[in-house]
Parts: C-alpha cells; sequence; structure tokens
C-alpha cells in the first residue's frame, strides 16, 4: 500500500469531521427554501440548478459571492449556459433534514440538482442504512420531477472503523448506481487536509479551496448541461 496517500486520507477525513463539527456548532442562520422566479415582466426565467447540501454547499465563512454555487453561476455565464444556480446549502444539516426540506426546494423549473449531505450524519455516527433511505427519499422525489440529480460522495471520519468507514463511501456508489445518476467521487477532493485550500480555522474551504470544489462539481455536471442546451 501507498503510506502517504493513507496519510493524506486520513488528514482528509480528519478534516472533514472537523469541518463539519465547527459548522453544526456555529452556523449561522439557515437559508430561506429557494423558490422559483417572481413572475411578470423582468422576470428570471431560466431554469434552475439547485446546489442542496450542508455548510459546504451553504459557503460557510465565506462572502456568498464567494460559495461553490456562486462560483458556479459564474462559470455557467462565461460559457453561456443560460442557467441559474440557487444555493440551498444548510449548514449542520443531515439527510432527514434534507428529506424535510426537498420538495421546497425543488420548486419551480429546476432541471438540475446537486446533492451534497450525508457527512453530518457521519460525523453523528448516523446507520448509514438510514443515511441512504434518506438520500434515496430525496433522489426519487427529484426524478418524480424529471430533475437530473448529481450526487455527491462524501467520506466518513475515520473513528467510528474501517467497517463504517467502507460502508459510508460505498454508500454513495450503491446509490449512483441503482438510481442511475452521476457521481462525484469524493466532493472536498484536493481540498480536504490542505491548509493552503483552507480558512484561518484550518478547517473550512477559503476562496481558493472552493474553486476547486467548483471544479470537482463542472466536471461532473458540464457535460449534462452541454448535452440539455442542444
Amino acid at each position: 500500500m501507498n503510506m502517504p496517500g493513507m496519510t493524506r486520507n486520513f488528514k482528509s477525513l480528519l478534516w472533514l469531521c472537523l469541518t463539519l463539527a465547527a459548522g453544526c456548532g456555529n452556523s449561522p442562520p439557515p437559508p430561506s427554501p429557494p423558490s422559483p422566479p417572481p413572475a411578470g415582466a423582468g422576470a428570471d426565467a431560466r431554469p434552475l440548478i439547485v446546489a442542496f447540501g450542508d455548510s459546504l454547499t451553504a459557503g460557510y465563512g465565506l462572502a456568498a459571492a464567494e460559495s461553490y454555487p456562486s462560483r458556479l453561476q459564474r462559470r455557467l455565464d462565461q460559457k453561456g449556459y443560460q442557467y441559474r444556480v440557487v444555493n440551498a446549502g444548510v449548514s449542520g444539516d443531515t439527510t432527514a433534514g434534507g428529506a424535510r426540506r426537498i420538495d421546497w426546494a425543488l420548486k419551480g423549473d429546476v432541471r438540475f440538482l446537486i446533492l451534497e449531505l450525508g457527512a453530518n450524519d457521519a460525523l453523528r455516527g448516523q446507520p448509514i442504512a438510514a443515511m441512504k433511505k434518506n438520500l434515496a427519499q430525496i433522489i426519487e422525489r427529484a426524478q418524480a420531477r424529471n430533475v437530473q440529480v448529481i450526487l455527491a460522495g462524501m467520506e466518513a471520519p475515520p473513528n467510528y472503523g474501517g467497517d463504517y468507514t467502507r460502508d459510508f463511501r460505498e454508500a454513495f456508489r450503491e446509490l449512483a448506481r441503482d438510481y442511475q445518476i452521476p457521481l462525484i467521487p469524493f466532493f472536498l477532493s484536493g481540498v480536504g487536509g490542505l491548509a493552503e485550500y483552507n480558512q484561518q480555522d484550518g478547517i473550512h474551504p477559503n476562496t481558493k479551496g472552493t474553486e476547486i470544489v467548483a471544479e470537482n462539481v463542472w466536471k461532473v455536471i458540464e457535460p449534462l448541461i452541454a448535452s440539455d442546451q442542444r
């Protein structure tokens, strides 16, 4: 085995654990559920991409313009893709919380749902079967509305043991396979555990880190967007 690689992975998992712990304890008030553009002259009629998740989506500790959904919006604009990104991230949210609020998030002409939840479940040691059930419910509700779901894979902190960590990771792969949806293998790839991509607290992505996160998402969603707009 590659021991340096294992060390980096351990640091990433530890970073994730600390990130979400801080997000749960010091989170700002959750944003209002996303809603469709107002009707009438001058309304923004672009179809929606809903970024649905926890503090990592909400942009904890960053200006709104520096969150990954805002960066994704700028990429779309630069490429000439006509979509509006809605930041539906709530710091500290779990998959159970996401299942309770998903119907609000799907209001309007939603074409894509970027589903980034589960890490807070792992932090609290929630049963993986319950997490999978909640994520499946969110996916099914989105698919019932013909919304394309992109699932963001997450990692569990190592303190619950190797079996939990393995099964947690596999849960996202199984969901992507069962529901035939694209998977971002690890949402925080290239960011977790690397000081230069985190804020001064050492646990939340900084502006450079969120740019990498946006790139992780872009690699998966851009081909789908290009196909949708043909």
